[in-house]
Parts: C-alpha cells; sequence; structure tokens
C-alpha cells in the first residue's frame, strides 16, 4: 500500500498489518446543518474503498475510491472534500436480513456483486479489538497538491454484527492498484449508523 498512500501520510497497522476495507452501504437524509434533505441529492448507494492512516498521531481513513450512483453528489464531494468519486450504476436489495448489492463503475471495470447477512446479535466491540480499531476512525484525510486536508467526523460506536457474504464479483482494489490476499476477508454488518461530518481544513 505505501506507493498508493501520499507520502505525507503514515500507513497505520495493526499488530504490525496494514488493512483495507471495502464498504458497501446506502445513504439517506443527507443534508447540510440547520437545512432540510435536498430531493435527489439525499438517498443512494455509495462504495467506498479505503485504509487506515495518521497524520501528527491522529488516526483516520484514506480513500482510494468512492463510487456512487448520484452524479450531483459525485460532483459536490468531489469539490467539497477533494474526494475520488466516480459515478457508477448501482443496486441495492433487501429481502429480510440478506443484503443484494451490486456497483459497476461507469468508466473502467471497477465492479462489485455480491449478497450478505448478519449472523449474531449486535455486539459493542471492545476497545484494542481488530473491529474497533477498523471502525473507530473519526477523520478522513484527502491530498491534494501535496497539501494535507482533514474532515472530522463523529458517530456513536458501530453496532456492529458479525456476518456471512457470497461475493461473486469484487475488482473494486485492483481497480486501485491493489491485490488483495488470498485469505478469507473479516466480515461486519451494520443496520444503520447516523454521522456527522464537518468541512474540509487544510493542516499541512
Amino acid at each position: 500500500l505505501r506507493p498508493l498512500v501520499p507520502s505525507n501520510l503514515e500507513l497505520h497497522t495493526y499488530e504490525g498489518e496494514c488493512w483495507l476495507a471495502v464498504t458497501p452501504f446506502h445513504m439517506s437524509d443527507i443534508h447540510a446543518r440547520g437545512l432540510p434533505p435536498l430531493p435527489g441529492l439525499s438517498r443512494f448507494p455509495e462504495l467506498n474503498v479505503r485504509t487506515y492512516v495518521s497524520f501528527a498521531d491522529k488516526p483516520g481513513v484514506y480513500f482510494f475510491s468512492l463510487d456512487a450512483a448520484n452524479s450531483l453528489a459525485v460532483l459536490a464531494a468531489r469539490w467539497l472534500y477533494a474526494l475520488p468519486y466516480f459515478k457508477a450504476e448501482m443496486r441495492v436489495e433487501m429481502r429480510e436480513d440478506e443484503v443484494a448489492y451490486s456497483s459497476r463503475r461507469r468508466k473502467g471495470n471497477s465492479e462489485f456483486r455480491g449478497r450478505y447477512h448478519p449472523v449474531r446479535e449486535v455486539e459493542l466491540r471492545q476497545p484494542g479489538s481488530l473491529a474497533h480499531w477498523l471502525t473507530e476512525r473519526y477523520c478522513l484525510y484527502s491530498v491534494s497538491r501535496n497539501h494535507v486536508y482533514r474532515a472530522e467526523i463523529h458517530h456513536i460506536p458501530w453496532p456492529l454484527q458479525d456476518a456471512e457474504a457470497e461475493i461473486t464479483t469484487n475488482t473494486m482494489a485492483e481497480s486501485a492498484g491493489i491485490t488483495l490476499p488470498q485469505t478469507a476477508p473479516i466480515l461486519h454488518f451494520a443496520r444503520y449508523l447516523e454521522v456527522l461530518i464537518w468541512p474540509l481544513r487544510r493542516i499541512e
């Protein structure tokens, strides 16, 4: 991962190992503080590929890509947060506890298809555990023209459930130049999480 992450950011490791997350989800009720959700901009699927970094000892996430089904949201996020958003054709279907999720980027061969469902009850993960380390992140970083930017994030601890998945296609990491190891992924499911995000701020 080191050649793919800007040198301004340090790779953050857990017990000496870097981690990569491929996260499909569906956003809803998106709005600026004090304003109602805008029609056509407040609900859409998104799929991101991220790793874990730190800057000045503050851990956060770094995105290799973020695919979304809403063209206006893609343009707005690129402008407001300097993040690598891409327009994709996406579909999400809920059947009882199972989610069927598909995404194909309009340009290139980035694609994800799979089904997943929770297999255990919600469990709040303890500090020091890998699941806690992966999910309890409270900022994102982006780098533009060699300047580092940070956006603060707030949410309650993730209400995680262990999960099972049948993934038939996943070229999301490959499109970022990353070869996934031939090991089984760690799978988590969250039914809902409310997130607050602040504007991007230059820190270097």
